[in-house]
């Protein structure tokens, strides 16, 4: 499929915050957040993809291409990046831990399918998703760092505004 934006995001410091709870709270934790994750990509038309201990992959454009996916998909990004420090200030005045995030996205052609036997997964495969992830690992705490082929995308649309980075 070509024209997928995909988005990675993942907490900062996840290991040192999750010694810092318990197991039941940790995972309402990231149940919550994920919950909100999942009703902003149902607002934006885009599509889970999976989840992974404190990594959440979704996509833009999928199951078949959509004008203006990369737009959702980065106006998706920047909400969940919006509702994640919300919720960290919350937290942090709480005196509880709280989780930061970084996120990536990279817009390009994927392999799309479901795979297995038991548990059916829709997942995604490719030069893109590679690129996805190393965006998401190379932003900033706190910021949605995209590709270059996303950016071309996205640079003239209404509402965005974007900070270069060397």
């Amino acid at each position: 499929v070509e024209g997928v934006s995909i988005l990675f995001t993942d907490f900062n410091d996840f290991t040192k915050l999750s010694e810092q709870m318990d197991a039941q709270a940790l995972v309402g934790e990231i149940d919550a957040c994920f919950k909100v994750f999942d009703a902003i990509c149902l607002r934006h038309g885009i599509e889970k993809i999976k989840t992974i201990g404190d990594a959440y992959m979704c996509a833009g454009g999928l199951p078949a291409s959509r004008e203006g996916s990369a737009e959702s998909t980065v106006r998706a990004a920047l909400e969940m990046q919006d509702a994640i420090e919300r919720r960290a200030a919350e937290r942090s005045a709480a005196g509880l831990p709280a989780f930061r995030m970084r996120a990536g996205i990279h817009t390009g052609t994927v392999v799309a399918g479901i795979v297995g036997d038991t548990k059916f997964q829709y997942d995604l495969w490719g030069d893109a998703v590679n690129i996805a992830a190393r965006m998401e690992s190379a932003s900033e705490v706190g910021r949605v760092n995209i590709s270059a082929a996303t950016f071309a995308l996205v640079k003239d649309a209404p509402g965005l505004s974007f900070a270069a980075r060397g």
